[in-house]
């Protein structure tokens, strides 16, 4: 729980991982200006939305900060209100202790903080999201953390020059495989 004197809290998952890092920084301006909570959004393929929270928007006077009038998690492609996604970072209010003491278990029967934000959201508290345009990746399924870690094997000063041969030589090898397809 947080002290008295504490309004907000940040929370970071750790199966998305954010470049540059710098997104909590304006994150936390956002909340200095307009309060409530902040979550860092990013835009996904449409058909892609049924794996993330997704976001309902209003546009706002910065272009890389909305406002947030709800929130649905892991909707069907058409039932989708956008295709700004929840990417893992969140700065939330205190209130959203109480919030999720009050809903009921949502997608998968378990307690979804995307649908405790959406109960805030109906009763008025402020939620924005900063639209991240650096890198995301995301490290909670297969087709995602292996090209991270290529990426991050690839930038490795030590390591990096003999993994690109290596890769090199397994892309000759493969490709005339992937060209048949």
């Amino acid at each position: 729980m947080l002290d008295d004197d504490e309004d907000y809290f940040a929370v970071m998952l750790p199966d998305d991982v954010i470049e540059p890092t710098a997104a909590m920084s304006e994150m936390i301006r956002v909340r200095q200006e307009h309060g409530g909570s902040v979550l860092l959004a990013v835009e996904v393929d449409r058909a892609h939305v049924s794996n993330y929270g997704v976001f309902d928007i209003e546009n706002t006077d910065e272009d890389s900060v909305k406002k947030v009038v709800g929130m649905v998690e892991k909707p069907a492609v058409e039932d989708a209100p956008s295709n700004l996604v929840a990417t893992g970072r969140y700065l939330l209010d205190r209130a959203i202790f109480d919030a999720l003491r009050r809903i009921e278990p949502g997608k998968g029967v378990e307690i979804q903080l995307t649908d405790a934000i959406d109960l805030l959201i109906s009763e008025g508290h402020p939620v924005h999201v900063v639209v991240h345009d650096g890198i995301r990746h995301d490290l909670g399924n297969p087709a995602g953390f292996i090209p991270a870690s290529v990426e991050f094997g690839l930038r490795h000063p030590k390591y990096g020059p003999a993994l690109f041969r290596d890769f090199e030589e397994i892309l000759e090898k493969y490709r005339p495989h992937y060209e048949e397809m």
